[in-house]
C-alpha cells in the first residue's frame, strides 16, 4: 500500500516561522488544482504507482481549507479516477480554525475525509498575534465542536511550546486547553528558528531570543506526563493518540512505505531507493504541467543514506529500530554504535527492536546522528 500527498500552497497569511513552501497567490488557486489533477493522470502510467493501491491520503500545505467546495470535489473525482479509493483507510485534510464555517463543516464531512489536522498552535491570543496566525483562541473550540456536528470522529491539533518569554504555567494551560477539547490526536513542537523565516530574523535582529534550554525539555517532559496521564500514547516523538488513533499517513514516513507526492514542492518515495519531488515555485510547477514538461528533481539513493533513513525514520517513533531492516553489516555498525548509549540508558534492546528510552527522548537528534554513517 502507498500513501498519497497532495501539497496545496495557498495562504491568507504567511506565518512568521513557517519554512513549509507556501503562498498568498490565491488567485491561482483553480489552475494550480487542475495542473495537480494533470499531473495525477501523467503519473497513471509511471511506477510511483505500481507500489499498490492509495491507503492513505493527506492533503496538506500551505492551508488546504482556502480550496472552496467545487475544487475540492475535483481533487477527489481525480483520486479516484487515477488511484482508485476502495482501499482508503485514512483522509487527512488541513485546517486553519477559522476556515471551519458551519458550511465548510457540512463540505467537508460531504467528502472522504475522514480526519481533520487542525494548526491551532496556541490558546493565548498574544502569541497567536506574535505568529501571524489568522484565527483567535475563542475560534478554536468553536471549530471542533462545529466539525463534531458535521460528523467528523478524527480530529488532530498542532501545538507549539517555547514562545519567547513563555512560561512552564502558560504551556500548562495551553496543554489543559487542548485536553478540554478531547480530541483524538495532538501533534507538539518546540518552536524553530528556521534560517529564511521572518522569525530567524527577528533572532538575528534581537527583538527575540530563544527559550531557555532547560524550560524548554522541562516543558517538552510535562506534555509527556499530562498527555500520558490522560490516555494518549506517546507513539512518535511529537506525536500523541488516543488508542486507536495515530496518524496512519505520517506512520508511512516513519516505516519507508511509499509515498506518492503531487504538487509544488511535494516529495515522493518508491519505499526502495528513489526519491524525487517537485519544482518549489507555483508558476514554474504550474507551467510545467501544462506543457508536458514537469519540472522536479530526483535522487537515487546509496545504501549508506537508505541506513541513515531508516535510523532517523524509525528511531521516532515508540517501537524503535526493527534491526531486521538492515543487512548484517549495518546491524553490526548499528550495535556497536548503539551499545554506550544502551549502556547509559539512553537507548533498551527489546527483542530484535532498539528504541530510545524515556531520557533518551530529550537527546534523541544526538543519538540518531551518532548512529548514523557519515
Amino acid at each position: 500500500m502507498s500513501g498519497l500527498y497532495i501539497h496545496i500552497p495557498f495562504c491568507k497569511s504567511r506565518c512568521i516561522y513557517c519554512g513549509f513552501y507556501s503562498t498568498t497567490q490565491s488567485h491561482l488557486r483553480q489552475r494550480y488544482v487542475d495542473a495537480v489533477c494533470r499531473e495525477m493522470e501523467g503519473l497513471s502510467d509511471s511506477s510511483a504507482t505500481t507500489q499498490g493501491k492509495i491507503e492513505t491520503i493527506y492533503l496538506g500545505g500551505g492551508t488546504p481549507s482556502q480550496l472552496n467546495e467545487a475544487q475540492l470535489h475535483q481533487l477527489f473525482i481525480y483520486i479516484n479516477k487515477v488511484y482508485g479509493m476502495e482501499h482508503v483507510k485514512e483522509v487527512t485534510m488541513e485546517c486553519n480554525p477559522d476556515d471551519i464555517t458551519v458550511k465548510y463543516a457540512a463540505i467537508l464531512s460531504q467528502l472522504p475525509i475522514n480526519r481533520i489536522s487542525m494548526g491551532v498552535q496556541t490558546f493565548s491570543n498574544d502569541r497567536l498575534h506574535f505568529l501571524h496566525r489568522r484565527h483567535t483562541a475563542e475560534q478554536i473550540p468553536v471549530a471542533v465542536e462545529r466539525l463534531r456536528q458535521a460528523g467528523i470522529r478524527n480530529i488532530s491539533i498542532d501545538l507549539m511550546y517555547g514562545f519567547p518569554g513563555e512560561t512552564l504555567d502558560e504551556w500548562h494551560q495551553d496543554i489543559d486547553a487542548a485536553l478540554s477539547l478531547n480530541i483524538e490526536h495532538l501533534s507538539a513542537y518546540a518552536l524553530m528558528y528556521e534560517e529564511g523565516t521572518p522569525l530567524h530574523r527577528l533572532l538575528e535582529k534581537g527583538v527575540v531570543s530563544e527559550i531557555d534550554e532547560e524550560l524548554n525539555l522541562q516543558m517538552y517532559s510535562d506534555l509527556i506526563d499530562r498527555l500520558k496521564a490522560n490516555g494518549y500514547e506517546h507513539y512518535e516523538i511529537s506525536n500523541f493518540a488516543k488508542p486507536g488513533y495515530r496518524s496512519r499517513h505520517n506512520s508511512n514516513y516513519w516505516n519507508q512505505t511509499p509515498y506518492i507526492g503531487l504538487g509544488a514542492a511535494a516529495h515522493s518515495f518508491d519505499g526502495y531507493a528513489c526519491r524525487c519531488w517537485n519544482t518549489a515555485h507555483l508558476m514554474t510547477y504550474i507551467e510545467g504541467i501544462e506543457n508536458g514538461t514537469p519540472i522536479f528533481e530526483q535522487e537515487i539513493l546509496d545504501t549508506d543514506t537508505r541506513y541513515n533513513d531508516i535510523v532517523m525514520t524509525a528511531l521516532r517513533t515508540c517501537e524503535g529500530l526493527n534491526m531486521a531492516m538492515l543487512s548484517p553489516k549495518q546491524q553490526t555498525f548499528c550495535m556497536k554504535e548503539a551499545q554506550r548509549f544502551i549502556n547509559d540508558k539512553l537507548l533498551e534492546k527489546v527483542g530484535s527492536h532498539i528504541r530510545l528510552t524515556r531520557r533518551g527522548l530529550f537527546v534523541s537528534n544526538m543519538i540518531m546522528s551518532e548512529l548514523m554513517k557519515v
